[in-house]
């Protein structure tokens, strides 16, 4: 037979269903590229997978599919291959990046030896991790440490009509030597003289490619000293197992040394374009592979690879391909179960709750179709409560979305919209006003867990031009971005409330959103210069609109620019100018902060008796405004109350300022850890001027991870440092003052340029 009548007859089929090339890609998950190369006979040896999904994407059936079957089989077999025995392992590769699985395995083997039961070891893991690669591996390495040497069965589980026990069973009678004139004709006399023949046999069995634990069930009835060793897609959680491989992607390194063994060493000289191909091929050891037999450059692969929407389609050579892994999984799911994978592409970020998937998804039942997917390895449970989807396979299931669901704008709104009402609705609880929140953990873990996916979904509010949503979610989170999140996201929520103010027209808005724009310069980025030019700009919003309270903030914030550089006296001008705003405006609490601020301002001045003598003014007036207030209102005075003991080590009142310091710590509870360092850090100022050095460093490197202030951060490092010079740890102090110089980079102010000035001159840097 002709070596193209599979193609010419591809084609026809292809053509009788009228489809073009795209449109047998988009239902089979094939490529383009490869459909030519069939069509055009350029592959002669089409892989078995890839077969079965043609026939499934051509809908043929019966005698058709068993003809078109074998037509790509006589293909192959018109191919010269090594002949080897139904059950002998085939050839082995070199397995890169697999020590430490390969050592569980030898383990495991060791412990069989001596076993009085049978081992059965279990790997299991996503498409295209290498499974198969490493059971080949262990029955070459370890056939003979067994009496009887290792079979190897593919059980074809990925297949539409997987190798049934019987026929497997067949197959292994027939490796020992069972001629077919004895083979029994009833499945069950099959069984028995299989088991017989096993019983006084030591083996190493090898099942690939497992479909379930019903087909292989039958198939472990080896005797004690043996081992099995199955390998599927599915975690296969109802076999017995005394051991389990859960095989995921490569590690770094690894990855980094299977695409080099690929690519040659001549392509991955290149070592800066090696790790990104390395990172964006997920570790994924088939995905490298194909990406080392590419033949352009591996710079202009990984600038291939960085577009999430076409990395499937370059990950493929011939008709070799990720997609096609990922496909054959895809296509053995239950109907619901493959809507929920489809539409968990609707979520951001790198993982999801059950509570967001069964809104992605439309229903009720997520939990249960979430464990389905763990099940077939196309999902990974981490965090309890938590599932997420490997990045290549996030891409096809973003594609299988884009293919199959006739209505995408539909989910994929009503997924935007939850996830926007709840994280404005979670970020409202920490608005210290009349009721507080009565426990903010909650709401605080939701906003904290499900970050990146609110944050995506703003995103998209931003380009869908949802202003009232963008703006609801920005102005909600004031209070909550105080002592949590980064100033890269707050800088991108509050920059959008701007915009979407101004597109409402909401003038008095905007000058709100220009102020927390300000703020996350002054505050996260200590870049003052720009926030000089956000305030002009809300200062100029808040008196066009005649909002007394915006104008009030615009100067609190412009006191909190003074102080950055090191213009105290003009800050307490401004924060003084803000208390009588807010007071004209009727917002005592907000007057109390401002006075407060200005007794911080008092303090860096070295006018400590006033600092102290405002710090505790200002906690009497929160405190008789607070009454039963709960949530936020209590982290709020624990700042304040942080503030008086601040002032009080600099007083030299040692033992109030640790008395004080215990207080803000009860106020406080299990707050934002942001608060949680400043209390360890006034702490440790406290303990170190009282001669403590020892009990103050511990104290301020526990302060140091978690304080978003860097000039503080900065300050504490070099801090330390000073406590390490004190008890003799000179090394330790050096560490510490090369970790602030690095810390410090990247930001400008003043203060910080002090910083970096009295650093480099006490390592011996300066010029």
């Amino acid at each position: 037979m002709r070596a193209t009548t599979f193609s010419e007859f591809l084609r026809f089929y292809r053509r009788r269903r009228g489809l073009t090339q795209e449109d047998l890609a988009a239902r089979t998950g094939l490529g383009v590229r490869t459909l030519s190369d069939l069509e055009r006979g350029r592959v002669h040896t089409p892989q078995a997978q890839t077969v079965d999904l043609l026939v499934s994407g051509l809908g043929l059936r019966n005698e058709e599919a068993e003809g078109f079957v074998a037509l790509a089989r006589s293909s192959e077999a018109s191919q010269p291959r090594p002949e080897r025995t139904d059950c002998t392992p085939p050839a082995a590769e070199t397995l890169i990046g697999r020590e430490t699985e390969q050592q569980q395995i030898a383990d495991y083997i060791s412990r069989a030896a001596t076993s009085s039961v049978l081992d059965v070891v279990v790997v299991h893991g996503p498409p295209g991790v290498g499974k198969t690669s490493l059971a080949v591996d262990t029955a070459h390495r370890f056939a003979g440490r067994f009496t009887d040497g290792c079979l190897h069965l593919d059980l074809r589980g990925m297949d539409p009509s997987p190798l049934s026990a019987e026929r497997a069973i067949a197959r292994l009678l027939r490796a020992f030597g069972v001629p077919d004139a004895k083979m029994p004709s009833d499945p069950n006399d099959s069984l028995r003289l299989y088991r017989s023949l096993l019983r006084e046999r030591t083996v190493l069995l090898v099942l690939d490619n497992a479909a379930n634990e019903a087909q292989v069930r039958p198939l472990l009835a080896v005797s004690p000293g043996s081992l099995v060793l199955v390998t599927s897609r599915n975690v296969l959680a109802g076999l017995n197992s005394r051991a389990r491989v859960d095989l995921g992607p490569l590690r770094h390194d690894g990855a980094v040394a299977l695409l080099a063994a690929t690519a040659g060493a001549g392509r991955t000289a290149d070592l800066e374009s090696a790790d990104r191909v390395a990172t964006l091929c997920g570790g994924v050891p088939l995905a490298l592979a194909i990406a080392g037999r590419t033949t352009s450059s591996l710079r202009h692969l990984a600038d291939q690879l960085s577009d999430e929407r076409e990395r499937l389609g370059v990950l493929a050579t011939g008709d070799v391909q990720v997609r096609t892994a990922f496909e054959l999984s895809y296509r053995l799911l239950a109907p619901e179960v493959a809507t929920l994978f489809r539409r968990l592409a609707l979520i951001h970020g790198p993982d999801t709750s059950v509570e967001l998937a069964a809104v992605a998804a439309g229903t009720d039942d997520a939990e249960t179709l979430l464990e389905e997917l763990v099940d077939a390895s196309l999902l990974r449970a981490g965090v309890p409560g938590r599932y997420s989807f490997h990045d290549l396979i996030r891409d096809y299931a973003r594609e299988r979305l884009h293919s199959d669901e006739p209505d995408v704008e539909t989910h994929r709104l009503r997924t935007r919209d939850w996830l926007l009402a709840t994280a404005t609705s979670h970020a409202s609880a920490f608005v210290p006003d009349d009721q507080g929140a009565a426990e903010l953990a909650g709401a605080d873990r939701w906003l904290s867990r499900e970050r990146a996916n609110w944050r995506g979904a703003y995103r998209e509010a931003v380009a869908d031009g949802a202003h009232e949503q963008v703006l609801a979610l920005a102005r909600s989170m004031h209070w909550y971005s105080d002592h949590r999140g980064t100033g890269e996201l707050w800088l991108e929520v509050y920059t959008a409330g701007v915009g979407a103010a101004a597109a409402l027209g909401e003038e008095e808005q905007r000058a709100q959103q220009l102020n927390f724009v300000c703020w996350v310069y002054i505050a996260r980025h200590t870049n003052i210069t720009m926030a000089k030019r956000w305030h002009h700009e809300a200062l100029r919003a808040a008196r066009e609109c005649g909002s007394l309270t915006e104008r009030a903030w615009a100067h609190y914030y412009r006191a909190g620019i003074a102080n950055r550089e090191g213009s105290q006296a003009d800050g307490v001008v401004h924060a003084r100018q803000a208390a009588e705003l807010f007071r004209e405006a009727g917002r005592p609490m907000d007057v109390v902060f401002a006075l407060s601020y200005s007794g911080v301002l008092l303090q860096r001045q070295g006018r400590f008796d006033e600092a102290v003598e405002t710090h505790r003014a200002c906690v009497e007036q929160e405190r008789a405004l607070r009454a039963d207030q709960r949530g936020v209102a209590l982290e709020n005075a624990a700042q304040l109350t942080l503030r008086l003991a601040d002032a009080l080590v600099e007083a030299g009142e040692h033992d109030e300022a640790l008395s004080v310091v215990a207080r803000a710590e009860e106020l406080l509870g299990r707050g934002a850890a942001n608060l949680l360092s400043m209390v360890r850090h006034t702490r440790g100022r406290v303990l170190a001027a009282a001669g403590r050095f020892a009990e103050a460093r511990d104290q301020l490197a526990g302060a140091v991870e978690s304080l978003s202030d860097p000039e503080l951060k900065v300050a504490v490092l070099m801090e330390i440092a000073g406590l390490c010079d004190r008890v003799g740890d000179h090394d330790a102090a050096v560490r510490h003052r090369v970790r602030a110089l690095a810390e410090s980079e990247g930001y400008e102010s003043p203060g910080m340029t002090r910083l970096q000035h009295d650093l480099a001159e006490v390592l011996g840097l300066s010029a």
